[in-house]
């Protein structure tokens, strides 16, 4: 697999690559924000690992422009900045997962094959139907009363994980593990935003409404009445 490295430290771009091409990875290396911009929009990478805090363009701003782009490929931000608001702040912005500097090798390995593993599972079914609403996950498709909904990599996560368990209430630990791949919820405020956010879209341009909080319990996606 093939992976980007966006770090302007050279000596820190170099042990990760050595790193990475060690345990089996291709690993192409560019030091800005306006040279990942250049290469992830004309060549294809399986993942990228991104330091945050880059001289012109940062590598939040990067990788929210590629996300916008239709970036695909799961992100690892790298980052001195350890505080949770950070944290949260990276993974809103497109990030797949944060690891804080300084870090071991062991550990970065560690999180690119968990992101990459959540990104390449395979979909189980080619199709689920929910009243109005069609999910076609080998596509990566949903649409509803025939209108496709587009959707961010952290609302296409969310929607896929309430359909996969449509009918269930699915806890907001849950939600934090699929969507930011986080094992407690650090900001349930943040939990909050993206359950609204994929309402707005999903939910409130239709006549019967399918996302339903369950207040203290959790989100449950289900055709009511």
């Amino acid at each position: 697999m093939r992976l980007l490295i966006v770090e302007d430290e050279p000596k820190i771009a170099r042990h990760l690559a050595a790193g990475l091409e060690e345990a089996g990875f291709q690993a192409a290396v560019c030091h800005s924000g306006e040279e990942a911009l250049q290469r992830a929009r004309i060549e294809t990478f399986d993942a990228l690992l991104v330091d945050i805090m880059l001289p012109g363009i940062s590598g939040l701003e990067a990788v929210r422009r590629l996300r916008l782009e239709g970036l695909g490929s799961p992100v690892l931000f790298l980052s001195a900045k350890d505080s949770t608001e950070d944290r949260i702040r990276g993974l809103n912005e497109g990030g797949d997962d944060y690891i804080v500097k300084p870090y071991a090798m062991a550990e970065v390995l560690a999180r690119v094959r968990a992101i990459l593993r959540r990104s390449t599972a395979a979909p189980t079914v080619a199709q689920v139907r929910i009243a109005d609403l069609v999910w076609e996950p080998v596509l990566r498709r949903i649409t509803r009363e025939g209108r496709r909904i587009d959707l961010t990599p952290k609302e296409y996560a969310l929607a896929t994980l309430l359909l996969q368990h449509s009918g269930e209430v699915v806890s907001r630990a849950q939600i934090a593990r699929a969507v930011w791949g986080l094992e407690v919820v650090t900001d349930g405020n943040a939990v909050d935003v993206q359950v609204r956010r994929l309402r707005q879209k999903l939910d409130e341009p239709c006549a019967v409404k399918l996302i339903h909080t369950l207040r203290g319990v959790g989100v449950v996606l289900e055709a009511r009445g």
